[in-house]
């Protein structure tokens, strides 16, 4: 009779799961259309989505199932100092929102940028193409591995809930996510980034909440993981300096990684960044607390690694659900998690094809001579499905933990782009030059801080990164000068004001 029951609990999240799935593929479907048209409209949706969608698309493809997964086990190993992490982030990215995002708009929406290379070429007046060269580059060597993180999170999620093998479940989250974004392109991204920042806001509410009353109340709670470790899992200081200041550097990355910068250029004419700013701080806040507490309710469950499957504490959040939720509740947990990984790798997936359809054949090879849209479309997914095989095998051969592969390529991106972008927006005296020399010591900083061990145990290695790619674009920036100063002061003004030419209104 046990037996019988929990087979038909299982059937029962399968199926919540399952219509979830279709639900997503119904709306790449549906997009399918719109997207098709043309890669402005595959790319960035045209550049009509409304407050809501890019608040919480910008939100939930920057979080992906690094909070989920990663965080909820760092809360399970650290306690309360876990929330330093999630602080970085936040106020770096209400930041993003009330000042840097409209910048960004009004500048692509004047120079029909689509894509981040876009961006820096049109800002820098780069005819040869060293700038573009140079981002594309960096681009794709970090979203290669970042894709490959949400698919070695899809597998584990399976293997957890499910109890299906880590393979099968690295190659069906491919194969749904492939499906998915090659169908719909960004419209079907964003509206389904919508709809899953509300099921992961949902499931990690209810989760911790229902746990904790599973406990015998927020008492026994507080008592339980008071007890553990003498207390240390509620001090928020039990860090060291170094790791806060890493961890609050987490946030460094948000205003380089092209997959959030796109959300901004997205936004329709009009649109207001102060209500984004303020929907996307408050989903944020909540997603943050949520997972801390469950990585807290976890570890009063789950004492011991062991009592996990696999012995692996990023399988925490689908095991905890599995306990303490009904099937039909266990299965939107499921859903949750896929909505971080989907939300993510579509992104991710879109920015890296458009680096190479838009910013290496149509404005490189191509230049100057006629593409059709259609083709450029087809182009675009055909690069993604490339990219999807280059990922599955980095996930599948390196078998890395998702928390370290995303740290990784979110700094790599935040180091090359956030210094660089922000100067671009921000400082007039910005060059080409001071761009390629600052984007290139970001990126190649944290790949030789990460493999120092000395260096990586001392601080996350996103902050010297920014910080010297900083230092670089600025030097560099003074000692070659732009060519045309009276160019960028054009440049700014565009940036302060919309103006009736904007092309995307056309």
């Amino acid at each position: 009779m046990e037996h019988s029951t929990e087979l038909t609990l299982s059937y029962q999240a399968l199926a919540t799961f399952v219509f979830y799935i279709l639900l997503m593929l119904g709306i790449g479907v549906i997009a399918s259309r719109f997207s098709s048209k043309g890669i402005s409209n595959f790319f960035i949706g045209g550049r009509k989505m409304s407050g809501l969608v890019v608040a919480m698309s910008a939100v939930v493809s920057g979080r992906s199932a690094w909070l989920l997964l990663g965080f909820t086990g760092m809360a399970w190993h650290m306690g309360l100092s876990a929330l330093w992490a999630a602080v970085g982030y936040i106020v770096v990215e209400l930041f993003l929102f009330l000042f840097y995002a409209s910048r960004l708009r009004r500048f692509s929406g004047r120079y029909d940028c689509i894509t981040l290379p876009d961006f820096f070429s049109e800002r820098f007046h780069d005819p040869k193409g060293y700038v573009r060269l140079v981002v594309v580059s960096i681009i794709l060597v970090f979203m290669v591995a970042y894709v490959s993180a949400q698919f070695v999170a899809g597998g584990k999620a399976f293997s957890a809930s499910f109890g299906l093998d880590y393979t099968w479940g690295l190659i069906i989250t491919t194969v749904i996510i492939l499906l998915y974004v090659v169908l719909g392109g960004f419209l079907a991204v964003s509206l389904s980034d919508t709809i899953q920042a509300f099921i992961i806001v949902l499931a990690l509410i209810v989760l911790p909440v229902k746990s904790i009353i599973d406990l015998g109340g927020w008492s026994s709670f507080v008592s339980v993981v008071a007890a553990v470790d003498d207390g240390v899992l509620f001090n928020p200081m039990a860090l060291s300096a170094g790791m806060m200041i890493g961890f609050l550097g987490i946030g460094l990355g948000s205003p380089g990684n092209p997959h959030v910068i796109a959300r901004y250029m997205s936004l329709r004419r009009g649109g207001s960044f102060g209500s984004v700013a303020l929907m996307g701080t408050v989903a944020n806040v909540l997603m943050a607390v949520g997972a801390l507490f469950i990585g807290l309710a976890g570890r009063a469950y789950f004492p011991s690694v062991a009592g996990l499957p696999a012995g692996d504490v990023e399988n925490l959040y689908p095991t905890l659900a599995w306990y303490h939720l009904h099937p039909i509740l266990f299965g939107l947990v499921v859903a949750s998690v896929f909505s971080a990984i989907m939300s993510t790798a579509d992104s991710q997936l879109l920015v890296a094809a458009s680096s190479v359809v838009r910013d290496i054949y149509e404005k490189l090879i191509k230049k100057g001579e006629p593409v059709s849209q259609k083709r450029l479309v087809w182009l675009s997914r055909m690069v993604i499905l490339v990219i999807v095989i280059l990922s599955v095998v980095l996930g599948w051969v390196a078998g890395q933990l998702v928390f370290w592969l995303v740290l990784f390529a979110w700094a790599g991106l935040g180091a090359a782009f956030g210094p660089t972008t922000i100067l671009a927006l921000f400082w007039r005296k910005t060059s080409r030059a001071g761009v390629i020399a600052g984007a290139i010591t970001g990126a190649a900083t944290v790949i030789i801080w990460n493999q120092v061990p000395v260096l990586s145990e001392f601080i996350y290695e996103l902050v010297p990164a920014f910080a010297l790619a900083t230092l670089v674009t600025v030097v560099v920036s003074l000692l070659a000068p732009s060519e045309n100063p009276a160019r960028a002061e054009e440049m700014f003004r565009i940036m302060s004001c919309y103006e009736e030419s904007d092309p995307s209104e056309e």
